[in-house]
């Protein structure tokens, strides 16, 4: 008989994005290893982007628990002048762009009076549905993964009443992101924050970080066991697509583009190249797949490389598969923030799968970095290495003109296959029974 285990998440589909995408792998895969997923989630959700596909890949008869969550935006909408159909990015703070008058209120109230996150009011009725649930359905273990951290509160709440084994995972920080310091907090508002995160860690049998900086930082405010389980790839998804490479010297940047993640040094190296007439650029294609913010088009347009830059728009996790496989060279930027070592991008191990040339802009001793060098790619650069940045390009060009036609062939090695979702999903096994297997025990005696 199989183990069950529930899952609290907020992002889920029809929710796109790679939150989602790391739970539905992991849901996908779970049945495997003799663990039955019954999965806890939000009825009415405002997500800020869609990928109706992402629900194809899970498994048949997956129970899914949902329930309705109020969330202040349309609150938020009418007072920042924005439309009503206009969707909100929850992170758009680590975006890096400037607010408004009216923006910085809200961010004020957000941080101040909704702690631990917007999605506060949604714990109440969370925990009364989830208690009546368990009653009747035990579980062998659960997992709350956030953010929102509104997840870990949920199920703190459940373990006033339950006694299950507790997973909290991480897929960012909480009063360590780069941007909590930004929401113009109160003292009394920051104490919460901080005292609710310990509480929570404290409480929990195990924390799960998706990179070892998070892990590492987490150190001073817990003492509780860590496990580093980062986000990957799907075989799945690298054997259904395409072979072929594009027929242009294609640069593919796949995700959202904000302030934060503007390739400066890029545009710049491009720009001189377009000054010296190099042939390369009769064969440059820029495309920016996914959502970019309007100050990088006018990037692009400052350093006038309209005509080569191409954005796409948003796509299906499926669709960005195909676009990141044919590229001649994948762009791959960490975000200018203080914490920007800890930060590893989803993607990353999905580029990393393709066997595509990548080109990172980041901080050279970060996380990402440190996947990168491990699985042998090389092309690291700073913020500010243009000279560099445009040396690469052309040595990437070099091969390009040589090989136009070639069809890739490109095994994954050990150091790359341990980064499949399946082997991902064997690692998260293995601490779902050593936390269960403990309960047990202790029980009994």
């Amino acid at each position: 008989m199989s183990k069950k285990v529930l899952i609290i998440t907020y992002y889920w589909p029809p929710a796109g994005g790679g939150g989602v995408q790391r739970w539905v792998k992991f849901t996908k895969y779970l049945r495997d290893y003799g663990w039955e997923p019954v999965v806890f989630t939000v009825k009415n959700a405002d997500y800020p982007i869609l990928d109706e596909q992402l629900g194809d890949e899970l498994p048949e008869g997956l129970e899914v628990i949902k329930t309705p969550i109020y969330e202040p935006y349309d609150l938020y909408k009418r007072w920042s002048g924005k439309k009503k159909t206009d969707k909100i990015d929850a992170n758009f703070l680590s975006q890096g762009k400037k607010l408004g008058l009216k923006e910085k209120i809200a961010v004020w109230i957000r941080g101040n009076l909704f702690i631990p996150d917007a999605k506060v009011w949604w714990i109440k009725p969370a925990v009364k549905r989830l208690n009546q649930y368990l009653k009747d359905h035990p579980m062998d273990a659960m997992i709350s993964t956030g953010p929102p951290h509104t997840c870990h509160l949920i199920a703190k709440g459940i373990q006033q009443y339950h006694s299950i084994p507790w997973i909290v995972d991480y897929r960012d920080q909480w009063t360590q992101i780069d941007y909590f310091e930004d929401l113009q907090l109160t003292k009394w508002a920051e104490n919460k924050h901080k005292r609710l995160e310990k509480a929570v860690l404290d409480a929990c049998d195990v924390i799960v970080s998706v990179g070892k900086t998070i892990a590492k930082d987490l150190e001073p405010i817990s003492s509780t066991r860590k496990v580093v389980i980062t986000n990957g790839f799907d075989d799945a998804d690298r054997n259904e697509a395409t072979s072929s490479l594009d027929d242009t010297f294609s640069i593919v940047y796949i995700g959202t583009m904000n302030d934060a993640r503007n390739p400066e040094a890029l545009w710049q190296a491009v720009a001189q190249l377009r000054d010296e007439s190099h042939p390369m650029m009769n064969h440059l294609n820029i495309k920016l797949v996914g959502k970019p913010e309007a100050t990088i088009r006018q990037s692009v347009e400052q350093h006038g490389l309209n005509a080569y830059v191409h954005f796409v728009g948003y796509v299906t996790h499926k669709e960005a598969i195909a676009y990141q496989n044919q590229a001649r060279i994948l762009l791959l930027i960490i975000n200018r923030t203080s914490n920007n070592g800890s930060i590893l991008t989803g993607k990353i191990f999905e580029y990393v799968a393709s066997g595509r040339p990548i080109l990172l802009i980041g901080p050279k001793d970060g996380d990402a970095a440190d996947i990168l060098l491990h699985a042998g790619q090389n092309s690291i650069f700073d913020y500010q290495d243009v000279q560099e940045i445009k040396a690469y390009i052309l040595e990437q060009y070099a091969i390009f003109t040589k090989e136009k036609n070639k069809v890739p062939s490109y095994t994954l090695s050990d150091k790359t296959q341990q980064y499949s979702r399946k082997n991902l999903t064997q690692k998260l096994v293995n601490v779902l029974e050593d936390i269960s297997s403990s309960h047990r025990k202790n029980s009994i005696g």
